[in-house]
């Protein structure tokens, strides 16, 4: 059997008594509880505390869960529900525009790819499923950056690197890079991020109007763009993606827009 981590079965047993017992409980309640040391239990405390997964009232100095808890918790629901909700219309943007479809949502300083339909037809294809895409180059990271503030600040301070001769990587271009996204309501990545790969994505949005992923599709440069070049995008498939876009938003209660 494989080992496990004291201290770690021990945070864990501490958030669940926090969850299922009283609002707050103090430090001799949860040692009691969990039949550890005062000095054990507060030192597991202070550590969750420092990561935001346990409060501490001032007044009473009792404990009960913290905030990062109810992100993490958001952030599964959200994904799961996004990509739940996407199944069928990314299944018909894929099939209306040939080509392979990505859904993303902002992770790590990334774009992560939660759900990849396949190009339709007998080529061989890798699912991208868990792969990381970066947010500067790529049509759903600038989607992301231009919607979402987190985004836009991970992509604005970090360094970004120049994955072809098109990269976008001055602060300057890419704000107008951006502007232009909002301004349209859509993002293209042509031989940016990819030699003569291109894609065009949307943004998502939940029942708040906040942006929760992107959805865009990505192809052959030679069937992407229009009369084959690198430059105009085929502009039936950027409006299969915006109408993809707009169905899964309402369909995650955003409404009409």
């Amino acid at each position: 059997m494989a080992r496990t981590i004291q201290s770690l079965e021990r945070a864990a047993a501490m958030l669940r008594l926090l969850a299922g017992g009283e609002r707050r409980l103090g430090l001799s309640d949860i040692s009691s509880a969990l039949g550890l040391a005062k000095g054990t239990a507060h030192g597991i405390l202070r550590t969750l505390q420092q990561e935001g997964f346990v409060e501490q009232d001032p007044a009473s100095g009792r404990y009960q869960l913290g905030a990062e808890l109810l992100r993490l918790g958001n952030s599964y629901l959200d994904v799961h529900e996004l990509r739940a909700r996407a199944l069928v219309w990314t299944d018909d943007l894929a099939r209306s525009s040939g080509e392979s479809v990505y859904l993303g949502v902002l992770h790590q300083q990334g774009v992560l790819i939660v759900h990849h339909v396949f190009r339709p037809d007998d080529s061989r294809q890798v699912l991208e499923v868990g792969a990381m895409h970066p947010l500067h180059s790529t049509a759903l990271g600038k989607v992301l950056t231009a919607y979402d503030p987190v985004a836009h600040s991970e992509a604005t301070e970090a360094e970004r690197q120049a994955f072809t001769p098109r990269t976008v990587t001055g602060l300057e271009e890419l704000e107008g890079v951006l502007d232009l996204t909002r301004a349209r309501g859509w993002a293209a990545d042509v031989e940016e991020t990819w030699e003569g790969v291109a894609s065009v994505a949307a943004p998502i949005h939940d029942r708040r109007r906040m942006p929760v992923g992107a959805v865009g599709v990505t192809g052959a440069v030679e069937r992407v763009c229009r009369d084959g070049e690198p430059g105009e995008l085929r502009p039936e498939i950027v409006a299969a993606v915006r109408d993809c876009a707009r169905a899964v938003s309402r369909d995650l209660g955003a409404g009409r827009f």
